[in-house]
Parts: C-alpha cells; structure tokens; sequence
C-alpha cells in the first residue's frame, strides 16, 4: 500500500470517528495527498483570481513597512516555510510560496485577524472578530457569519474557527451569553449551538476577553481557551467537562497527535506543552530564546510541525522583534522571521507542506 493511499484511508477512518463522537455526519475529503495545501497552490494564482475581489476592500500600508530586517538571521526569511498568514493588527492575510507572497486578501479598516485555515480544495475560512467568512481562491465569499456589532449587552464577536469537514464549521460567539456553535455551511443549519460557562464582569464589553482559541479534537471533543478566565477546559460532545488547566490568559490551546496539548498564554509570555495529568513536559518561556531573537510581544499561538519544532507568533511591536520563530524540541533556535517591509504582526500561521488534510480534525496541529 503507497504512502498517499495509507494517507486516505487515515483520513476517512479519522472523519469517521470524528461523526460518531460529535453526533454528526461529516462528509469525507477527496485528498489523497499528503499535503494537499500544497496541490491547490496554483488556483490561487490562475488567471481567474482577480486582484481585487468583489468582496475585497484595500488595506492601507502598515506603518512598520520601513522596518529593518536583521542580518544572518537563522533560516531562509520567507522561503524557509510555505504558508498562510494573518496578524491581528492588519487588514490583510498572506499566502506564501518560494520566498514570494503569491496572493492576498484585504478586508479594509476593521478589526482582528484571530484564526485562519486553508483546507484541501483550496478554499480559505478565517474569523475577523466581527464575523466568519469561507472565501475561494479567486475571492469569492461561499459562506459568512456576521456578529452583532450594535454593543452593549447584544455585542457579539468571533476569535477562532475549525473547519470539520469540507460542509461543517465549527466557532465560538464571544457575547451574553457565549455560544459554540457547529454550523453546515452548506445547509445553513447550526448542528450544534451550546452555552459556554463565563464569569462576566460588569462591563458588557469585557466579552472581548471571553474566548480565544478553540479547537476540536481528534476524539470529537471541545478543547476551548477561556482566555478571560485563566483555565483551558475539554468538553466531550454532550459538553461535560473532562479536562482543565489553569494558566494566565491562554491565548491557543491545540491537542497535539502524542495526546499533549500546547497551550500559548500571554499572561506568562510562555508556550507550554501538558500531558493529561497537567504535568510540563515541555516549556520555552520567552527569555530562553537569545536575546537577539525574543519575541517583542508574547506569542499568541504556536504551530508544532511533524519533525517535532514548534513555530511561534508574535505581534512583534510594529517592527520591533520578529513575527515568527522556529525551535527544535531542544529549544534551538532554526529560523527568524522578521520581515516587516513584506509582513504585518503575526497572530496564526499555517504551514502548508507539513502533513495532515485541515478539515480532518486533529491532523493540522496549528
């Protein structure tokens, strides 16, 4: 049996469980490769992608566009990884290829870039605080979620999203009170909507600080960051707590393939790696890094690759540290990004030639 095939065939058993667990149907992928980002590279860059959607409004240039870019940074800049990229404090998502960025997608003056994935056929679903939308390649919405933004107690607002399948998506309403919900794109019906526990301040518009990263395992459950409350919780499909671990302001939570999870807090300006007993296996706080490479702000999320390195974001001040960087398990340091004359901040990054189909939940540890 070939390596694509094995692949397949991993693919449909692991959406399988994943509807049995959940309770609902998830359609299978058709992707037989490996990295099937990577085989739908070139839609983005046929003649029909316009360069300007119809739903695309232009972002201004950042301010940091004159930054400097160190000399012998470890790595290879921009050519180091294919991927696709966002920054919370930027109007623009970034796909790159070959050290070049092939295509990007402006959504105006508005608010946060949180979460961001390519899936297998090429299609992009991303949150922008104020709503959820899928897009094509050649910049056609196929699906969007809008948020109330009218404030007060009706203010609502979106930070993270997983597809689950190619028809499902699943996402959490920040607002009063938060939901997560489950929704098929293609029938418009919401297959899941459940009330997340939340300790609200007064002020109506703490719901910023409610919820950041969410992410559905492998196993079908909830793994949420209730960044307002310091705690990441695990709910099984009927939303009975199973798991949690208090930490200061969990940013991302991911479960990783080896039953870990890696958790990015803000509070600690730490990435930290658990086992199921809340025991560290492993940890990078910020000041681990050589000087010259610290993050300029915390990491909100990280990426852990199949060769076991992790990739952390961070905003970056506006120039005044790197957007990404690269550790070995042993904590040495193997690529440097920054590059601000190309980039903005960065928040979530998606590293398209590493293994896994997106929409197979627990396959992109990102």
């Amino acid at each position: 049996m070939n390596r694509n095939l094995r692949s397949l065939l991993a693919a449909f058993t692991a959406i399988g469980l994943l509807a049995t667990a959940t309770g609902c149907y998830t359609p299978t992928t058709k992707s037989a490769s490996a990295t099937p980002c990577m085989d739908v590279l070139h839609l983005f860059t046929a003649a029909n992608v316009p360069a300007l959607g119809l739903d695309e409004t232009p972002s201004p240039a950042g301010k940091w566009t004159n930054g400097i870019t160190p000399p012998n940074l470890p790595g290879k800049g921009l050519a180091q990884h294919p991927m696709l990229y966002v920054g919370e404090n930027y109007d623009k998502m970034f796909l790159v290829n070959d050290g070049k960025v092939i295509w990007t997608y402006s959504t105006g003056t508005s608010y946060e870039y949180d979460d961001v994935w390519m899936l297998s056929n090429g299609n992009i679903l991303y949150t922008r605080m104020e709503y959820i939308a899928e897009i094509t390649p050649d910049k056609k919405v196929v699906w969007r979620y809008d948020c109330n933004k009218a404030g007060g107690a009706n203010h609502t607002e979106i930070h993270t999203c997983q597809p689950i399948g190619l028809d499902r998506v699943m996402f959490v309403v920040n607002g009063l009170p938060p939901k997560l919900m489950v929704v098929n794109i293609k029938t418009g019906a919401t297959e899941v909507e459940h009330v997340l526990p939340f300790s609200q301040p007064p002020n109506p518009n703490g719901i910023h600080g409610q919820f950041r990263r969410t992410r559905v395992t492998s196993q079908g459950t909830y793994l949420v960051s209730v960044f307002g409350m310091g705690v990441i919780v695990e709910y099984d499909k009927n939303f009975n707590e199973i798991w949690q671990y208090k930490i200061k302001m969990p940013w991302a939570a991911i479960r990783l393939k080896n039953g870990n999870t890696l958790i990015s807090a803000e509070g600690d300006n730490l990435t930290r790696e658990v086992n199921s007993k809340g025991q560290t296996v492993w940890e990078l706080k910020n000041r681990d890094l050589p000087e010259q490479y610290r993050l300029a702000s915390a990491a909100q999320t990280a990426t852990r690759l199949a060769n076991g390195n992790t990739i952390l974001t961070s905003r970056g001040d506006n120039g005044r540290g790197p957007q990404l960087v690269e550790v070995t398990p042993d904590k040495k340091v193997v690529w440097v990004l920054q590059d601000w004359k190309t980039l903005c901040g960065a928040t979530a990054v998606q590293i398209l030639d590493d293994p896994g189909i997106p929409e197979v939940p627990g396959e992109s540890e990102h």
